[in-house]
């Protein structure tokens, strides 16, 4: 996880420190043809950052960073590298000690689950998550199976800050991080504490901040992989855990896969069953947020080396040489809610109030919050777009809603907009409105203004958010909806999506709930759909 500070000085430096370049090798790409065909970068376009990438036998795990959402800590699942699926999530409930997480006297937005280690024990067959929560205090959750039920185990009082974890070929568990110093800590036998720390490396000055610590083992040395946000990426490389460590450039402003985006960094390394090396890290995307992308990675003098395309990380490679029958399910497509939970497609903005919603026949969101912003709204559920641009659509039975209810589909993030429902003076509406805002300290700056609306009955409607997040500034989103799922009409004038990357998390659709007078009403989703064109 990168921060204000670090990204400013990384970009006024020019010089880099090496104590050996290993520079990006650029080969011709029909090296790589083989019989299984190319895949495309990004291989996930979905926010998606701080990535954490492990291999379980033939799966392949990748946990993200989620801030604020909650369940936090997603983990993707994938049978080959290139399609994944939605998987599980580490952290089931932000259950960090604080009312801010569950937006009951206070806010979180842009707090909990930041960069963080995901990997699996195989002594006790086990799957530890360790994440630093606000710089001071760190969290180690386990499960039998990343789809399975997690657990908060225990709290270090200590900021393992962008965790790598390290299990050793004699079950040891080492963790490295931290901003700039790197340090490595040994836990406990059962890993639920700490029983050494010491500082491994200081950065440079003149390479900057280095963080976003990956830690592995090859061939008898420790590596540690750390990005120089937002534009390089770095590994150390030892033959004893706790160092001393030299240091190789591994890459520095590489061009990458997406028109508009940014360079590719920070992420991890994973060995196939077959032996051969792949690096996935994500790419800057604003305002989609940060995706992740999957470049082979080949290893000279036991130094790693990104393998380019043209001198630039490849918009194709040919797929790793990974032969399964496997299958994944698609990460979009329709949600009809009839299972008893919700898919771990989904996250909250911040923790639900689990009394005020409901699946089995729908969705079902009981208003949770008497309030006119719904940056404080509770039970707010969220859904990550897909790149280039896609379209949510959801039908909304809205007979139960009680004067000054407020339900609908939102784009949120910082900059918001939303086409939905209102309920006043029992006259029913659908608005689009507009101008909702934050300020750099993500409080409310402000809660919207109606820019389009029509007087509706019937109690069912359908609404529509198209979103176009292709990297750069101008991007729109548009709003529609329809009286009978057939025919929609756009309401509203297009809206210009924000692309500054401080917020960390792209936007994310949002359909939500809530009063503006007092609770008692509610909404049914009947359905969402995610469309690509």
């Amino acid at each position: 996880m990168r921060r204000v500070l670090a990204v400013l000085s990384s970009l006024l430096l020019v010089g880099v420190f090496l104590t050996g370049q290993a520079s990006a090798a650029t080969v011709d790409q029909r090296q790589f043809i083989h019989s299984g065909g190319n895949y495309t970068n990004p291989v996930v376009w979905q926010d998606f950052a701080d990535g954490d990438i492990i291999r379980v036998g033939d799966a392949y795990y990748y946990s993200a960073s989620t801030m604020h959402y909650s369940p936090g800590a997603p983990i993707l699942r994938s049978y080959n590298l290139v399609d994944w699926e939605y998987a599980g999530h580490s952290v089931p409930r932000l259950d960090f000690n604080s009312g801010a997480y569950d937006l009951n006297g206070g806010r979180a937005y842009v707090k909990g689950i930041w960069a963080s280690a995901l990997n699996y024990r195989p002594g006790n067959s086990t799957y530890y998550w360790i994440g630093c929560v606000e710089f001071n205090r760190t969290y180690v959750y386990t499960a039998s199976a990343v789809d399975g039920t997690w657990t908060k185990r225990s709290q270090i009082n200590n900021c393992y800050y962008d965790a790598g974890l390290l299990i050793d070929t004699n079950d040891t568990m080492y963790v490295a991080y931290g901003n700039g110093t790197i340090s490595v800590a040994q836990l406990s036998p059962d890993g639920l504490s700490q029983v050494r720390a010491q500082q491994v490396f200081q950065t440079p000055g003149n390479v900057g901040t280095l963080e976003g610590s990956r830690f592995y083992k090859r061939n008898g040395y420790y590596y540690i992989w750390l990005t120089r946000p937002a534009n390089g990426q770095y590994v150390l490389r030892s033959t004893s855990p706790w160092g001393p460590y030299e240091m190789r450039q591994v890459l520095l402003n590489m061009p990458g896969p997406i028109s508009g985006g940014g360079v590719p960094h920070q992420g991890g390394l994973v060995q196939t069953q077959n032996g051969d090396w792949y690096y996935m890290s994500f790419v800057d995307a604003y305002p989609g947020g940060r995706v992740p992308a999957l470049a082979p990675i080949t290893w000279t003098g036991d130094w790693p080396t990104v393998q380019t395309v043209n001198g630039g990380w490849g918009v194709t490679y040919p797929k790793p040489n990974i032969q399964t029958n496997r299958t994944v399910a698609s990460m979009i497509g329709p949600d009809t809610f009839t299972s008893g939970s919700l898919g771990h497609r989904w996250e909250w903005n911040h923790n639900p109030d689990t009394s005020r919603f409901s699946t089995g026949n729908g969705l079902r969101l009981q208003t949770a919050t008497v309030t006119g912003d719904l940056y404080n709204a509770r039970n707010t559920l969220t859904h990550r777009i897909q790149g280039p641009s896609s379209t949510a659509t959801i039908e909304l039975d809205y007979s139960q809603m009680t004067n000054g209810d407020r339900a609908g589909l939102a784009m949120l993030r910082d900059q918001s907009a939303w086409i939905g429902v209102k309920r006043d003076n029992g006259v029913n509406r659908v608005v689009m409105t507009n101008g909702l805002t934050m300020n750099s300290s993500w409080q409310t700056t402000g809660t919207g203004t109606e820019a389009a609306g029509a007087t509706i009955s019937g109690g069912r409607i359908w609404l529509r958010v198209n979103a176009d997040i292709r990297p750069g500034s101008g991007r729109q989103a548009r709003f529609s909806y329809s009286t009978d799922g057939s025919t929609f009409a756009s309401l509203g004038p297009a809206f210009t999506l924000n692309n500054a990357w401080q917020f960390f998390m792209g936007y994310r659709f949002g359909i939500f709930n809530y009063a503006t007078q007092s609770l008692g009403g509610a909404v049914t989703v009947r359905r969402f759909d995610l469309t690509t064109p």
